[in-house]
């Protein structure tokens, strides 16, 4: 059968976070679905900031294969430099990289990340109309009177962190589902605040591109939305949503959704990039 890797292990690798409990629920959340799919022989989830650490995970696996999936979006520091290190896929004598690594009778692949993966699109969709068919006071509006804003990291310190914010904000914009489709960011122009004066539409529908919501989708997306920061931190203490959805704002009806990290399609992007590495 097509994905038949009852003899190969999957590891899903994530950032992971001592201060942010948050950070793992994505990481476990899609290797509890894949693990009770039964496709693999073994699935783990293993993090760069907290323990299980990638070594003792990887020290653990039985299996001929092993298929390495980082939680990641961009391709940047930490998925092109830091994992393959980690992994031995760095040669000794240039630096360069490669994919794949024989260690004995295992074959480790190292996978893309999942956040640019074209299959993404969908997920980003489904969040983003998930969020406003969930809470659709006063009634829920056409994607074709919304404007759907993908917000990212972004850093000018490595052009790749906004590229995969950029380039799914392009792929839903080709399919005419949203009015308009932008990419905005916390660190970089155009900013997560301008959503309000770039939308041509009273309604707008916001995705944080982030895999957990996590201190920047909880607290700082919403400051930077408008709501007042006590009331944010008021919110998180009492374990409550920091954005209540629709909110007025600027003349617009806002709806912010979860990251799209814990969105359940995204296991189907695991998927594709297991594939991917297994046709070579």
């Amino acid at each position: 059968m097509a994905d038949d890797f009852t003899d190969s292990a999957l590891v899903l690798v994530a950032h992971g976070s001592t201060q942010n409990a948050d950070s793992a629920k994505p990481a476990h959340q899609h290797v509890d679905e894949l693990r009770a799919r039964r496709l693999f022989a073994e699935v783990h989830a293993c993090f760069l900031k907290q323990q299980p650490e990638i070594g003792s995970v990887l020290r653990g696996i039985k299996a001929g294969r092993i298929f390495v999936v980082p939680l990641f979006i961009s391709e940047g520091y930490y998925t092109g430099e830091v994992l393959p290190r980690e992994l031995g896929l760095l040669t000794h004598d240039d630096g360069a990289f490669t994919p794949t690594r024989q260690t004995g009778e295992q074959t480790l692949h190292y996978c893309g990340p999942i956040g640019t993966h074209s299959s993404m699109t969908d997920a980003l969709l489904a969040r983003a109309a998930g969020v406003v068919e969930q809470h659709p006071f006063p009634r829920r509006p056409s994607t074709r009177e919304t404007t759907l804003f993908l917000a990212g990291h972004g850093t000018p310190r490595n052009e790749n962190s906004r590229t995969a914010v950029e380039q799914q904000a392009a792929l839903i914009q080709a399919r005419h589902v949203y009015a308009e489709v932008h990419a905005v960011f916390l660190e970089e122009e155009p900013r997560v605040e301008s959503c309000y004066e770039r939308a041509a539409t009273r309604n707008i529908v916001i995705v944080p591109f982030f895999i957990s919501d996590g201190l920047h989708t909880r607290e700082d997306i919403p400051v930077k939305l408008g709501e007042p920061e006590k009331r944010v931190q008021q919110r998180l203490t009492n374990g409550q949503p920091t954005w209540v959805n629709p909110t007025e704002r600027q003349g617009k009806r806002v709806w912010y959704s979860a990251s799209i990290g814990t969105e359940p399609f995204v296991a189907e992007v695991i998927l594709e990039r297991v594939r991917e590495a297994a046709a070579g």
